[in-house]
């Protein structure tokens, strides 16, 4: 597993980027030092891994908070406080606007409510790596469904290949993991798929992260009855709250600004292959910060769905329709995980 880049910014930075011709300058500049090359390259890439690092680190950051929040009481702090942010820093103008305009961006906020209520009831109750392998499934059948190539059934086939080999041990569910974890994970998943549609439908509506923010707000709102009935009065405890405001922040801002830097200077289909890492990243995480450890079989399910993750990005690439690969990148980002 969006965290989140804006949706409309997401797609004027990339055309920006295309538009920039780079390559004959380098090509014809033969004093430009070959470290400067290297971080041109390379930088953007660091950029957009250091985001999904964040934004997995902050799902094992809320899930050392669930004990004292619960899953939805961080969900509340996690979007009361990305909304927050944003609303300040985006200052959105809400005149102007058509009831069909409101209406696509009231149900962005509602996929990323549900996409996040969903995935943290996951993570709750199994593992990260795996949780956020199965949520991978959403973008993957939408980008399979998108592409209608024939080639992109077989990276599908390979998925479940991924999703079958988890389910084979361990004995009892999904490879002895709760069921309902893995329902929620599988239902985040979903939510992504429609995140991703709303998010490019919010993007050429309003105008810079305005959409953003104010389907921000929307999730905000309609996560925090969920959250005031399971934690109550802790969610008001200054260290809960100092500890969701980091939830928020390595989950939201600091992936959406970083993914915002590298797609001005990163092809968009880069970009959604590298989306594809975060199954790998996420089970790092919670290898690192929570003590989960992974079978050699766990490792090797979460590698097939990473590479048919790749796979279907990059076969539905080469046609480019405005509704595969570049609503696949605009879903990603600040609402996520």
């Amino acid at each position: 597993m969006p965290a989140p880049s804006s949706p409309t910014s997401t797609s004027t930075s990339t055309s920006t980027s295309t538009a920039t011709p780079t390559e004959p300058s380098r090509a014809t500049t033969t004093t430009a030092p070959a470290d400067g090359s290297f971080r041109a390259r390379f930088g953007p890439v660091a950029l957009v891994v250091t985001a999904g690092v964040s934004v997995q680190f902050g799902a094992a950051l809320a899930v050392m908070l669930m004990p004292r929040a619960g899953a939805a009481g961080v969900v509340t702090l996690r979007l009361a406080a990305a909304a927050l942010v944003l609303l300040l820093v985006c200052r959105p103008k809400v005149r102007g606007y058509s009831r069909s305009d409101w209406s696509t961006v009231v149900w962005f906020g509602v996929t990323m409510a549900g996409m996040n209520g969903f995935i943290y009831q996951a993570i709750d109750r199994i593992p990260l790596g795996p949780a956020v392998t199965l949520e991978v499934l959403g973008p993957l059948v939408l980008s399979v469904v998108v592409s209608r190539r024939l080639l992109n059934l077989l990276w599908a086939g390979l998925a479940l290949a991924g999703v079958v080999l988890l389910s084979t041990h361990g004995g009892g569910g999904l490879g002895g993991l709760d069921p309902l974890g893995v329902a929620f994970a599988l239902a985040a998943g979903g939510m992504w798929a429609a995140y991703i549609v709303f998010s490019a439908r919010t993007g050429r509506r309003f105008p810079q992260a305005d959409g953003l923010a104010l389907a921000m707000a929307v999730a905000a709102v309609l996560s925090l009855p969920l959250g005031v009935i399971e934690a109550g009065s802790a969610l008001l405890h200054p260290s809960t709250l100092l500890l969701g405001l980091g939830v928020a922040l390595l989950s939201s801002v600091l992936p959406y600004t970083l993914e915002l830097l590298a797609l001005r200077r990163l092809p968009a289909p880069t970009f959604a292959i590298l989306m594809s890492l975060e199954p790998a990243i996420a089970a790092t995480a919670g290898f690192l910060i929570l003590n989960q450890a992974l079978s050699a079989l766990d490792a090797a399910a979460i590698a097939l769905v990473i590479v048919a993750s790749m796979g279907a990005v990059r076969s539905q690439t080469r046609p480019s329709p405005p509704s595969g690969s570049q609503a696949v990148v605009e879903g990603s980002g600040a609402g996520r995980n």
